[in-house]
Formats: structure tokens, C-alpha cells, sequence
């Protein structure tokens, strides 16, 4: 009888694990072994090499389905007690598990020769491979062959075993208590860490359509952006078996079939192209594994009932599969819950813009953390604002002060217990820029992203140089006298173009109110408001490589009602800058986004993060009882308010209790011929 082990090769460069040929494990006995088949995996794979490779969990007692099998774990420290299955019923079993303390350092141990499982500390030698020094004298050819065809047979351990009742009952009955106490810790960290969001179907949603989601990688400010390596269709995973009439958690092997985002359509091993029993899953979700989890934590792998009696020899197949194939990271659960953790925290205190008065910024206390993203409330505990923790509407304590932008002073004089300021350092930076030469200048003309606008792309003019790169800029047509609807862009945003950005573009270019000289020659209005263009050096050109592309599926923020995400679409791409479409609303409610905005999130963010998607306005219409209108009537208002809220900002006035902090920037107008992006035409 052969016995067969796959291993997994551990490359810390990279973030897939590649499933390495099939090597001998041992042989029971002389005439089931294969000497060229010995050799070759001797030459293959050093002894030393074998011991550092970890057990891929299927060479033990996996049987054909007219084979006697069984279905108890070798492991008395499983996590979930796996009941009797019937023997006609193949299941993988492994018997090389390693346990661990609370600590990460000692922990149990099984012994190579009785399979004997106890406390790692009590075993002998300093390999401690052994549970008794009788077992280390005794671990000879013929012996050890024995040994382990009893483990893979689930025989009892030997009297051998006996000797590690030298070590107190209490004390192993302590450790054991103990290592289950902070397995439970962790599961129920796991649990609250990620909480999945039923509502919003993804996964029917695309497949619907055909449609292909933007992957995680072009974002990286999400958890795992920075981290989620080259995973692509193809990839192998372990996964709860759905597909089965036993009570208890089994396991199976899947393929990812499809990616979106953070989802990705597997199907079973075994199916090949059957696509009856294909399911999305959320990659990130504690369910996923890597390749090998189920023999490091002792789970049988099942294969689905619907092909059990496809194959004689389930063994064979899943070897010949798995053969070269990528699987998860072993450390990508670790890496996951590392990336759900966030620096915020409650009662911090932060300045952020004020959005009555879009001019100005005020305190507000950070209320709850979602995926990164930012409940704020206003110091005054007036009302609320959603961003995201690296958004450039937040900043530090004090950033007002240090740059001369408007502030509005709180009328709180006493502060909440546990309030703190957030650290400088959680902030987003923004590049140093020097301003001492050739600079933005009072007055200078250029076109901007209209943040009470975001489909359009107006005509806008320098009203203030702050320090550090900061600009105040106002819409030339629809400005208030007293400046409340300035709003601050740092030079080196990506929503501010020189002059002639969106003519060259193709891109519609929203003129002045009020302007009747049509269609709009930015050589014409330079002579007539007897100003000049920001030179296009000053400009942000940069344009990362960010994988966006057009038709692309993703999750997005409606920064006209922050608080909400849509499932969204990336309808037009110009350089860095992208056109993102709110699935069935009307195409002027589109928003134009920078590619590296943290307002962006993959196809299954609100999944994972426990936030609240929106789905598509039809799919929303569809889903409301014509029985009750009125909520019908009421989704609809919604984007009807941002009109409303658009007209009460530029409405409401500046409040006294304000301050401005001046840092001497000059507001003399800046004269000289300025060079501007577009067509010269003669006067």
C-alpha cells in the first residue's frame, strides 16, 4: 500500500504558494514499495528539506469508495469532533498536527513512533519527537512502518505512550484547557473583526451582466490592497463542503473560476465544467483557506456527494490536480486580520471641513470606524460626516493654524472624557512643494472639479495662496460674495488642470454663469477678465499605472451623501482621472474621481467591512411592494436633494464666530504673461 504526501513550498517573495510534485512519504511494507520512485524523491528532496515542508493532509488513509474508511481525527485537540461517517464514504484524514500555547512558542506534539499526543514540553529529547525514551530506542525501520499504520488505521497508541503519565494530570489537563480557551479567543476576534453584510447579490449581479469587477490591487488603501499579490482565476483554495449530508464541517478543494474584487466564483474540484453547484464567496472571510489547512488543523477533506462515485481514487486525483497549482499564502488569513485593524479610534478629535461652509474647517470627534471609513461629529454634536480615514477633507489638530485656512471655533468648553487628538502621523501627506519661485498667484485662471458639482469640470480662479501648497479656489459664476463656497485643493491634487485640460480631452467644460459668449474660447475670457492661466508646470502630471478600466465594477461613495456606498461603474478613463457612473441613476449624478481616491472601494468592500451597500436604483424600485409607494417616492427624492442642498450652501452665510489665520501671503495680483494649455488665436 502506498502512501502519498503533497507539500507545499513556502516562498516568502511571494504571495502565492505553488503546489510542488507528489514525494513518497514512507512504505508499509517491502512489496508495496516502488525503489525508483524511493530514489527519485531522494534525490528530489534532502532529508532535511522533508522535515521543514508541511504535510499537505491528504496521503493519510484516503481510500477509493469500495475501501474501508474512517472518520476519526487523530487529533484529541480538535477544534470541532468529527462524528462516524459511513464507510462508503471516502474522507482525507491527517495525523501530523501541530498545536500551540497562547504564547507562539511550545505547544503540543504528537510522537513519530505510538502517535501519542501531548504536551510538547513533557516529550524527550530536545527534538521532541518522541513522547518517552522507550519510543526513541524503538523507532527502528520495522517498528516505525508499524507505528504508522496503526495512526493511519485510528489503532489506539501503544503501552509505550504510558510513560508521559509521568507529567501530572492536572497540569496536562491545565494546558489543554488553556490552548482551547485561546482558540475560542481568536475564532471569536476573527468573528468581530469581519462581519459580513447579507443584502446586495454581487455575485448574481455579474454574471447577469458578464461583468468584471476592478481587482483589489487598485486600491490601495483598502485592507489587503498593498498585499493581495498576483491572486487570479486559477487559484486553489480549501472551502467548507456545502454539498453533503453530514451533520459536522467538512472540507473540499475549490478553483477560483471568476474574480471581482474581493468575490470570486469557485467551484469544487471534480466538477470540471459543471457549473451547477459554482458559488461566490468573499475571499477574506475566515472560511477561505489556503491549500494544507485542513492537515495543519486536523479537518477531513470530503468530496461533494453529487460526484462522490466519479473517481475510484479520490487520492490520485486531487495529487494529479493539485500538482503545480497556486493556492492561498499560508500567512493571508494572518495578513487579512492584520489589515482590519485601524489606527482611529473613538473620541479622537480631528479638524475636517465644515460642509455648511465648505471655506472653512471645525473640530469633530471621530464616533465610529467602518473599513476605514469615518463617522465624524461635529465637536458642537451638531451633525455628522462620513470620509474616509485618508481623505484629504481631514487633518490634524492645529492644521488650520499652520496654513492660514478659515476656522470655526467650537463652542464646547468642556471636554468628554477619553477625548484625545488624533496623531499627525495617521494623516494622509501631501508632497512638499516649494513656493518660493515660480508659484500660483491671486487671480491665476484654471479649471477644477466643482465639489458641490462633481459631474462637471469648471472654469475656476486662485482666490488665496495658503503655505504649505494649499490653494482656495472659487467657480467663476456661482461664487458668494463673502467667499463661503471657496473650498481648498493642495496644488498637487489631481483635481485642479491648467487651462485647456478638458478641451484637449474632449471633456465638457462647464463655463461661468452667466457667460453668454458660447461656446466657451478660454483665449477670449483671459483677455475679457484681464487674467492670465496658471502655467502648466505647476500641475500635478503624474499618472500611476492603476489598472482601472473602462466598464469596470466597483464600490463607490456618493460624495454628494457621503455616508452611502453604490455599487457603481468606471464609464471613462483620462489619465489619472476617472468617470464613475451610480448603476440606474441618470448620468448627471456621475461623479469625476482621481484613480487613487479613498473613495473607491472593490466589489465586496461593504461585505467585509460590515458596511451598508446601495444597491442599483432599478434593482431598488423592483425590490419595493407596490403596496407601498410612498417609499418609492421617497428613494427617488434623494439625488432629487442634492440639488436642494447644492442651493442651501450657497444660500447660508459666514458665522462670526470665525478665524481666519493669515500667514502673510501676499494679495497683490501677480502680472507678467502667464503660459496656459491651450490653442493660441490671435486677438
Amino acid at each position: 500500500m502506498l502512501f502519498v504526501i503533497i507539500h507545499l513550498l513556502k516562498e516568502k517573495q511571494v504571495s502565492i504558494n505553488y503546489i510542488i510534485s507528489p514525494s513518497l512519504y514512507n512504505c508499509v511494507s517491502r512489496a508495496s514499495c516502488v525503489p525508483s520512485l524511493c530514489s527519485f524523491q531522494a534525490e528530489r528532496t534532502p532529508r532535511s528539506e522533508r522535515k521543514r515542508q508541511d504535510s499537505f493532509g491528504m496521503f493519510d488513509r484516503y481510500d477509493s469508495c469500495s475501501e474501508e474508511s474512517t472518520s476519526s481525527s487523530s487529533s484529541d485537540d480538535s477544534e470541532d469532533e468529527v462524528p462516524s461517517i459511513p464507510a462508503s464514504l471516502p474522507i482525507i484524514k491527517n495525523n501530523g498536527q501541530v498545536y500551540t500555547y497562547p504564547d507562539g512558542k511550545t505547544g503540543m506534539a504528537t510522537c513519530e513512533m505510538c502517535g501519542m499526543v501531548g504536551v510538547r514540553d513533557a516529550f524527550y529529547s530536545k527534538t521532541k519527537r518522541f513522547c518517552s525514551v522507550s519510543c526513541s530506542r524503538s523507532y527502528s525501520s520495522n517498528s516505525k512502518k508499524a507505528s504508522i499504520l496503526a495512526r493511519l488505521q485510528g489503532k489506539p497508541p501503544t503501552k509505550k505512550a504510558k510513560v508521559l503519565q509521568k507529567q501530572p494530570l492536572m497540569a496536562k489537563l491545565a494546558a489543554y484547557a488553556q490552548y482551547q480557551a485561546s482558540q475560542q479567543q481568536q475564532n471569536q476576534a476573527k468573528s468581530k473583526a469581519v462581519v459580513p453584510v447579507e443584502g446586495f447579490d454581487w455575485g448574481r449581479y455579474i454574471c447577469s451582466n458578464n461583468l468584471v469587477g476592478a481587482p483589489v490591487s487598485c486600491f490601495k488603501h483598502v485592507p489587503m490592497g498593498t498585499c493581495w499579490g498576483d491572486l487570479a482565476e486559477g487559484v486553489i483554495v480549501e472551502v467548507l463542503n456545502s454539498d453533503t449530508n453530514l451533520s459536522t464541517k467538512v472540507y473540499w478543494v475549490a478553483g477560483i473560476v471568476k474574480l471581482s474584487g474581493f468575490k470570486a466564483l469557485l467551484r469544487y474540484e471534480g466538477f470540471d465544467n459543471d457549473t451547477s453547484r459554482d458559488f461566490w464567496c468573499n475571499l477574506c472571510v475566515p472560511e477561505i483557506h489556503h491549500v494544507g489547512w485542513c492537515a495543519s488543523s486536523g479537518k477531513p477533506l470530503v468530496p461533494p456527494k453529487s460526484i462522490q462515485l466519479k473517481y475510484s481514487n479520490w487520492r490520485a486525483f486531487l495529487v494529479k490536480r493539485l500538482t503545480g497549482a497556486k493556492t492561498l499564502p499560508p500567512d493571508f488569513a494572518t495578513k487579512v486580520h492584520e489589515n482590519m485593524q485601524f489606527p482611529f479610534k473613538k473620541l479622537m478629535r480631528v479638524e475636517v471641513v465644515d460642509k455648511s461652509h465648505l471655506c472653512r474647517t471645525r473640530v469633530a470627534l471621530v464616533e465610529q470606524v467602518i473599513g476605514g471609513r469615518l463617522r465624524l461629529v461635529y465637536e458642537e454634536g451638531s451633525d455628522d460626516f462620513w470620509c474616509h480615514m485618508y481623505s484629504p477633507l481631514i487633518h490634524s489638530i492645529g492644521w488650520s493654524r499652520s496654513i492660514g485656512h478659515r476656522f470655526k471655533r467650537s463652542d464646547v468648553s468642556k471636554k468628554i472624557d477619553g477625548q484625545m487628538d488624533a496623531p499627525a502621523q495617521l494623516f494622509a501627506t501631501v508632497k512638499d512643494v516649494d513656493q518660493n519661485g515660480e508659484w500660483f498667484r491671486d487671480r491665476m485662471k484654471l479649471e477644477a472639479i466643482d465639489p458641490l458639482n462633481l459631474s462637471a469640470i469648471s472654469v475656476a480662479t486662485v482666490r488665496k495662496v495658503l503655505a504649505d501648497g494649499y490653494l482656495m479656489i472659487g467657480v467663476d459664476g456661482s461664487e458668494v460674495t463673502d467667499g463661503s463656497d471657496w473650498f481648498c485643493y493642495h496644488s498637487t491634487s489631481p483635481s485642479i488642470f491648467p487651462a485647456g485640460f478638458c478641451e484637449i480631452n474632449n471633456i465638457e467644460l462647464t463655463h461661468p454663469r452667466g457667460y453668454t459668449k458660447l461656446p466657451f474660447k478660454w483665449f477670449d475670457y483671459l483677455r475679457e477678465t484681464s487674467s492670465i492661466a496658471a502655467p502648466v508646470k505647476l500641475f500635478n502630471k503624474d499618472v500611476p499605472n492603476h489598472g482601472f478600466r473602462q466598464g469596470m465594477k466597483l464600490e463607490a461613495v456618493d460624495l454628494m451623501e457621503p455616508r452611502l456606498v453604490c455599487v457603481a461603474t468606471v464609464t471613462r478613463i483620462v489619465h489619472r482621472l476617472l468617470r464613475i457612473h451610480f448603476d440606474g441613476w441618470e448620468d448627471e449624478y456621475d461623479q469625476w474621481v482621481d484613480c487613487q481616491s479613498s473613495d473607491l472601494y472593490p466589489v465586496g468592500w461593504c461585505q467585509l467591512t460590515g458596511y451598508q451597500l446601495q444597491p442599483p436604483a432599478a434593482q431598488m424600485a423592483r425590490e419595493i411592494p407596490a403596496a407601498v409607494p410612498k417609499h418609492k417616492k421617497k428613494a427617488q427624492q434623494y439625488k432629487g436633494q442634492k440639488k436642494k442642498s447644492l442651493l442651501r450652501l450657497k444660500e447660508e452665510q459666514a458665522e462670526v464666530d470665525e478665524f481666519t489665520f493669515s500667514h502673510g501671503v501676499s494679495d497683490q495680483e501677480s502680472i507678467g504673461s502667464g503660459s496656459y494649455y491651450i490653442k493660441q488665436e490671435p486677438c
